[in-house]
């Protein structure tokens, strides 16, 4: 376990080296930089410009050295946590940063309660349901959540529930009614990537064999659904949490701007557009270490779900049946002693009720 754990710690320093230098290399190729684009603003403005002063703001901030002497120097100052302060306001960035997390956790996790109770609803009748134009329409739900764009289903919100009804307020922070509306934004497309995943394992799921032993012991078909086949096809739905935390922090970004709403999203929208580098490697590095944080996470957690993987993993086996465990080709022997063998309900009866992920 311990050199598990190492593995995946050098693993997530990796990624954080590969996040903070990829984030200063692009941003290095831009083809300005803060102090130039103040000093164009002030041109276009008529205002007189000291050449001077312009040499020495750069050279405060280490612009006039070279591009591995500025990599090194910021390099190790995020080591010991310093990520230096910003360009534009002055501020720390580490304090930047700690005054916007509030707001995007709030809308990031009223977003993912949302979306995990949307997707598993979805999934759970899509594939539950006897009634095919039901089936159908659910299975179709997930594709075009995913296809929508997050800016447009925003829009249409606050048109519908703040300009019309007005029955939500439409920009700012505040209590729940300001939450709201940014939440269903944010939940829509990382639900229907949940509900994806999860209706297509539970589709796989009920073709297993324990479901039939199941269904051959006298369990009803809501029993089978939500005491075997819900918690072994919650595996791969689990899995993905990841991707659901980099949708989450990706969208914030669109949200955060259509609602006007403090937090990493908008903080992130005008660092970028000032070329502010320092905030914006904070930011980087911070959403790589929440994204490295979730997915150690979710595999510390994968034996709670399924001892099995624990059990494999030590016995080096693979994770999935083996050639053991597959049916025998020989003669049913529950037909040849004059008993009916029970059928497996196939929940693939009609072309509608395929999903590709």
């Amino acid at each position: 376990m311990t050199r598990y754990l190492g593995s995946r710690i050098l693993q997530a320093l990796g990624v954080l080296w590969a996040a903070f230098t990829i984030s200063f290399v692009v941003l290095f190729l831009l083809p300005s930089d803060p102090v130039s684009i103040a000093v164009d603003s002030a041109v276009n403005s008529g205002a007189t410009i000291d050449q001077a002063a312009v040499e020495q703001l750069q050279a405060r901030y280490g612009l006039d050295q070279p591009v591995w002497v500025q990599y090194w120097h910021a390099l190790t100052s995020a080591i010991r946590g310093d990520f230096g302060s910003s360009l534009v306001t002055g501020q720390s960035v580490t304090d930047a940063i700690a005054a916007a997390v509030p707001g995007t956790l709030a809308l990031a996790s009223a977003a993912l309660v949302l979306a995990v109770l949307l997707g598993t609803t979805v999934a759970f009748l899509a594939t539950y349901t006897r009634l095919t134009w039901l089936r159908s329409l659910l299975f179709s739900l997930p594709p075009l959540g995913v296809a929508v764009p997050t800016f447009w289903v925003g829009l249409i919100l606050l048109q519908l529930f703040s300009f019309r009804l007005k029955l939500f307020p439409a920009f700012g922070d505040g209590g729940l009614t300001h939450l709201a509306l940014p939440a269903i934004t944010l939940a829509l497309p990382t639900g229907a990537v949940i509900a994806q995943v999860l209706a297509a394992s539970l589709q796989t799921t009920w073709r297993q064999p324990f479901i039939e032993a199941a269904r051959a012991k006298g369990a009803s078909r809501w029993q089978i659904q939500t005491r075997h086949a819900l918690r072994l096809s919650s595996i791969p739905a689990f899995t993905i949490a990841g991707v659901l935390v980099g949708n989450l922090l990706a969208g914030s970004v669109v949200v955060e701007t259509v609602f006007s709403r403090a937090g990493l999203g908008r903080l992130t929208q005008t660092s970028v557009m000032a070329q502010d580098i320092p905030v914006v490697q904070g930011i980087v590095v911070f959403s790589s270490l929440v994204f490295v944080l979730v997915n150690l996470t979710v595999d510390l957690l994968y034996p709670l779900i399924d001892p099995r993987i624990v059990d494999a993993g030590r016995r080096g086996a693979p994770r999935g049946p083996t050639p053991a465990d597959a049916p025998s080709p020989g003669p049913d022997r529950s037909t040849s002693e004059g008993r009916t063998r029970p059928q497996v309900e196939s929940l693939d009866e009609t072309p509608e009720a395929k999903i590709h992920v």
